[in-house]
């Protein structure tokens, strides 16, 4: 649901007065009879809508006290926002290099998406950093491959893992499944030449 204050264009500080005057104007430039296309229209009666919610709650004294005293609230965030936003920090931090940051974060994102295999393999990734985490490292690439198992991309990534550990015939596998499912990628042929 979108900020009243901001719907209006006005700071949370606004008179009475200035919100009536925000509301006046906003209505005679988005008003849905100013338009002839049938999409415009109806989104100008959705923004109006919302509009006169907006006005109607910050107009009166008590409904706006109301309102800012619930824009105080902390919000309860659904698990896949939280993921989902994770998962962003975390590829962040993982391209800038500050690996223990991504691993928190991903960390973060697989356990509100436990079955996301973006950040199960991201995961993987920022874990695969750490010499000491490599194991983990394997273990998250391989589930993300196991939930996704079409990805060329998952089987290259745990093809990498494996020859990094030494594990060559576990490596050429992993390789060989990423070719099968893309013949076009680059790295698996590169991987099968160092496994020989």
């Amino acid at each position: 649901m979108a900020n009243h204050y901001e719907i209006l264009g006005v700071s949370k500080q606004a008179s009475g007065a200035e919100i009536k005057q925000a509301y006046v104007r906003l209505v005679k430039e988005r008003h849905p009879d100013r338009f002839l296309d049938p999409k415009e229209k109806e989104e100008g009666q959705d923004f109006l809508k919302d509009l006169t919610a907006a006005f109607n709650t910050l107009s009166g004294d008590r409904s706006r006290r109301d309102y800012d005293a619930s824009l105080e609230k902390p919000r309860v965030t659904a698990p896949e926002e939280m993921a989902a936003a994770a998962y962003l920090q975390g590829l962040k931090a993982l391209e800038a290099r500050a690996y223990h940051e991504a691993v928190e974060l991903l960390r973060t994102a697989t356990l509100h998406a436990p079955e996301d295999a973006r950040c199960r393999a991201a995961l993987g990734l920022a874990l695969s950093k750490n010499p000491h985490w490599v194991r983990e490292a394997i273990q998250e690439t391989e589930r993300a491959s196991l939930l996704d198992p079409r990805s060329a991309a998952y089987q290259v990534q745990l093809a990498e893992l494996f020859l990094g550990q030494n594990l060559k015939l576990r490596a050429r596998k992993a390789a060989e499944a990423a070719l099968l499912l893309d013949p076009r990628d680059e790295r698996a042929p590169r991987i099968l030449a160092e496994t020989e």
